[in-house]
């Protein structure tokens, strides 16, 4: 039989100690953690020095496991709603006569190509920090944005 310590060597991994490799992680009282050397509690530093990235910016909040499969997800169907509107718009003939209008049917149809990945950028922009408001705004992208000609094979 082996040593006790091969078993417990068996549940570790070299470096799991080692706070830099799980930011925000810290054990209270270690004296390996910065500003908390005495384990006197006192977190600010080490907060401070966590929220911040290798240059000196703030970084921002970590993305949790499930809102990064959701958003994958999301992605993923909305790279998918992209390709269907190419193809809707490879279907499409203009049947405009004037310039103006050719050149306004032309914009309508780039427009509807990139509208889902611009719906997800700006989705994911402009409610950082706020999971469920961006949850349910790119639930409603992809209902309005669903290429209902392609889906329904409309040739036009």
């Amino acid at each position: 039989m082996g040593r006790d310590g091969d078993d417990e060597d068996a549940l570790r991994w070299e470096g799991d100690e080692d706070a830099t490799l799980a930011p925000g992680w810290k054990r209270v009282g270690d004296p390996t953690t910065p500003g908390d050397a005495a384990g006197d509690g006192d977190d600010e530093a080490t907060d401070a020095a966590a929220s911040t990235s290798a240059d000196g910016t703030p970084a921002g909040p970590q993305i949790g496991s499930a809102e990064l499969v959701l958003l994958g997800v999301f992605g993923g169907v909305f790279l998918l709603y992209t390709l269907g509107w190419i193809l809707t718009v490879l279907r499409v003939t203009n049947t405009a006569t004037d310039p103006v209008g050719q050149f306004m049917f032309a914009l309508g149809l780039a427009l509807a190509v990139i509208a889902p990945a611009m719906w997800f950028a700006v989705a994911f922009a402009l409610t950082r920090g706020r999971v469920p408001l961006r949850f349910t705004w790119l639930a409603v992208g992809a209902v309005v944005l669903l290429p209902v000609p392609f889906v329904a094979g409309v040739t036009v």
